[in-house]
Parts: structure tokens; sequence; C-alpha cells
């Protein structure tokens, strides 16, 4: 069984909590724990992130970063911090994309949505993007 973490940033640390009760689980934090991207506010969301991915039995989706965006003004450069942080604590074996469609579309088209997932990983090797 898989269990999916739709939360916010001040439910990760309970979240952490959970997956060491449970280390015969896998937990996928689902939209990278709605990080604050819109705010530009990086902490607490980055250190409870880590947090979390210091349980072996996570990973995350690189997913809804455009909805917690500027709906309208946000660009990749926004949204960098938050993949990168989440690939650094994660790391690229334990990270997925995941299109939050239809969601997605409040915010960009799944076409935009895709490319920028491709830019977000530009610096990952082939095998890491496998």
């Amino acid at each position: 069984l898989v269990y999916d973490l739709v939360v916010q940033p001040r439910q990760l640390l309970a979240a952490a909590e959970a997956a060491s009760r449970r280390p015969g689980l896998t937990f996928v934090l689902d939209h990278l724990g709605k990080p604050p991207i819109a705010s530009g506010r990086y902490e607490p969301w980055a250190s409870r992130v880590r947090a979390l991915a210091a349980r072996e039995n996570t990973v995350c989706k690189l997913s809804g970063m455009v909805t917690e965006a500027s709906w309208a003004r946000w660009t990749t450069a926004d949204l960098r911090p938050y993949a990168e942080a989440a690939l650094e604590a994660f790391g690229p074996d334990r990270v997925m994309y995941g299109s939050d469609w239809p969601v997605c579309l409040l915010a960009a088209e799944y076409p935009e949505v895709m490319a920028t997932a491709r830019t977000l990983t530009d610096a990952l090797t082939e095998a890491e993007r496998a």
C-alpha cells in the first residue's frame, strides 16, 4: 500500500511522525507539501520537507507548483528554489513527476506545466530522470 500525503506546510512534521511510525508503508508527498510560492517564503516549509525526507519510506511528487504560485504571473524562476529543495531533500530517485491536471489549468496549460517540469529538472542526468 501507498499513502498519499496531501498536506499543508504546517502538517509536514505530523506527516514525518506518521512515516516514522509506519516504516513498512510508503508515503507520497503530493505537490511538494504545498510550499508558499506566491508569498516567496521558503522557511519553515523547506526544513519541514527535509524532516519528512529523512524518512526512507517517503517520496515526493514534483507537482502542483503553478497553483501555489501567483496564477497570473508565475515564472519558472519562482518555482525553482522549491523544486531544488525537494530534489535535494529526497534525491532524484525519490522524486516523481505529477501533473496536477486538471487543477493546474487554473494557472497554466498542460504543455507549459510539462515544459516547466523539464526545465526544473534539466540539471539531472538521463539516469536520474529515468
